[in-house]
């Protein structure tokens, strides 16, 4: 039977007096990723792993899913932001870079057995894009739409489009091995890019 939770209880980082619980939970589940799946990992171990009960980990994460976006965003993605770019370009290749680079190693591991347990548990696939995939894909757009105000960018140009094309086609080529994510890889990915913004 699965442990029913309120639906006010609270996400995310606790109140600081329960920090370091927190960052236990977290260390925890990044260390049992790296010796098995996600579809292994349950809550029951990552609570053994982290020396806490199971209600700990119910009263700030309602599923798995949400526990492992969580150690994401805190423990991954800030590694995944760039340094400010100047223009538009240099902001996504960066981003790019960043990207293969990651999903080369842990990062894209993890983001791929997410997918794929997505596709018989909807849960973990509005997890993984209301708290990871949308707000990233948003602030590239947004970007986009920031050099299209300054002149920089065609007003007729589709931000989303444009992101969709370059992300896009580092997802499917992590999920399908299609061809290695290489630096090269990127550097044509970014070239198409260009010629999509005009630039």
């Amino acid at each position: 039977m699965k442990t029913k939770i309120p639906s006010s209880a609270p996400l995310g980082r606790p109140r600081s007096s329960s920090a370091s619980s927190h960052d236990v939970i977290l260390t925890a589940v990044y260390d049992l990723l790296q010796e098995m799946s996600v579809r292994e990992l349950t809550m029951e171990k990552v609570a053994r792993r982290a020396g806490v009960g199971k209600p700990t980990l119910y009263r700030w994460w309602k599923t798995k899913a949400a526990l492992v976006v969580a150690m994401f965003n805190e423990r991954v993605v800030p590694e995944l932001d760039p340094p400010q770019a100047t223009a538009v370009e240099d902001a996504i290749g960066q981003k790019v870079e960043k990207l293969i680079a990651a999903f080369n190693g842990f990062f894209g591991k993890v983001i791929a057995e997410l997918v794929a347990e997505g596709q018989s548990d909807p849960d973990v696939l509005h997890e993984l894009n209301e708290h990871y995939v949308k707000p990233r894909r948003a602030g590239t757009v947004n970007d986009i739409v920031e050099a299209q105000k300054q002149g920089l960018v065609p007003m007729h140009v589709d931000p989303e489009l444009v992101v969709d094309a370059v992300f896009g086609s580092l997802y499917f080529n992590l999920l399908l091995k299609i061809r290695p994510l290489t630096p090269e890889y990127g550097d044509r990915l970014m070239e198409h890019c260009k010629k999509l913004l005009e630039i």
